[in-house]
């Protein structure tokens, strides 16, 4: 019997590369987008590629879909998406963190509440182009999440808080090539996305203007406070903590005689706390909801590379077991600028170990 898999299709080149591959596979495969945000369309033509959920971005996912002779529909997904993702960005935001989007989206819609609706249409997986790669371990019957093969666009960090059943209903067609490959692949299938370009910007924030969002969101946020020292004495004033982030230098409004960058959100005092750079430089962290893909949960400390955000280079550590979900990660080396709400990430060379939330230094 032929295996039937459903394909989120963002009208880009690596889900419609992965949506092909699955059908030179032999899978029955039904092509899928989430209407996550309403439709708007840029007024410039550069920024169409860039927009979520746009008639163009649809229009794309459908000429794709119908070059393959695979089944498309485009589900409304505005309402879960609001409860999950967006309201999730904003409260950490609200609460002084740094928040990832796609985590939460990966976690509760594309492998929640998506892969649960594949599997009523009698699927057995939902595919995306996400640059990492699945396999079962055949001694110990876990799924293993290792690196996309091009490390210049792996995504695994984005998916380490998957559960097993999640892990054993997700493809990722396109783990295995690199981006020049599945490019090369999309032109001599005549895929009409083969040479769009990529979007870098967060899905849901109309023109990259994330503060502007959360100026309409939260507006809470956006309450004037102190701008302290490490010693508590007051240098200026900000316009909200939602408009800064740890490592910030520029923007602060500071005449110092030295660089000053965000050392910390404090959100209790309304506060934010700067210094030197050396500030920055942490060993040790505390992280919150921690997930383990190899195993259920560590007995003792075990030894790591660990990433602290998506362009950092993983780095020695040690992960010591704690209470509630919680771990705590002591580095080799300093890092640098370990910010609250991003994502520490545990590898063992391509294999990921798991990850958590980072709440605190």
């Amino acid at each position: 019997m032929t295996k039937r898999v459903v394909v989120g299709m963002s009208g880009g080149v690596d889900s419609s590369v992965a949506a092909a591959l699955l059908v030179e596979r032999g899978w029955d495969v039904v092509g899928v987008t989430l209407r996550v945000w309403p439709w708007r369309e840029p007024a410039e033509a550069p920024k169409r590629f860039g927009s979520c959920c746009s008639p163009q971005t649809v229009d794309d996912a459908r000429q794709v879909a119908r070059q393959l002779g695979i089944p498309y529909y485009l589900l409304n997904t505005e309402r879960e998406f609001d409860r999950t993702v967006i309201d999730n960005f904003a409260s950490e935001y609200r609460a002084g963190r740094t928040p990832v989007p796609c985590v939460v989206c990966n976690q509760e819609v594309k492998f929640g509440s998506l892969l649960r609706r594949a599997r009523a249409w009698e699927a057995t997986a939902v595919a995306t182009g996400h640059y990492s790669r699945v396999r079962r371990d055949g001694e110990t019957g876990r799924y293993l999440l290792f690196r996309g093969r091009d490390l210049r666009k792996d995504q695994s960090d984005f998916l380490w808080p998957l559960t097993q059943e999640q892990l054993a209903g997700a493809e990722f067609p396109v783990g295995d090539l690199t981006k020049e490959e599945v490019r090369a692949r999309a032109r001599a299938l005549g895929l009409p996305v083969a040479d769009k370009p990529e979007s870098m910007e967060i899905c849901f924030i109309p023109d990259d203007d994330y503060r502007g969002f959360l100026r309409r969101r939260i507006p809470e946020a956006f309450r004037p406070g102190p701008i302290l020292d490490r010693a508590g004495q007051r240098l200026g004033e900000h316009q909200g903590l939602a408009d800064y982030t740890v490592g910030q230098r520029r923007g602060l409004g500071l005449h110092a005689d030295r660089p000053l960058y965000v050392l910390a959100l404090d959100p209790e005092r309304n506060a934010v706390v700067v210094g030197e750079a050396d500030g920055l430089e942490a060993r040790r962290l505390v992280a919150a909801e921690a997930n383990f893909i190899p195993f259920d949960w560590p007995s003792d400390e075990i030894r790591v590379a660990a990433k602290i955000r998506h362009g950092h280079a993983p780095s020695p550590a040690v992960v010591r077991p704690l209470s509630d979900r919680r771990v705590e990660v002591t580095f080799d080396e300093p890092q640098r600028a370990v910010t609250p709400g991003q994502s520490v990430v545990f590898y063992r060379e391509d294999l990921v170990v798991g990850g958590g939330i980072i709440a605190r230094t």
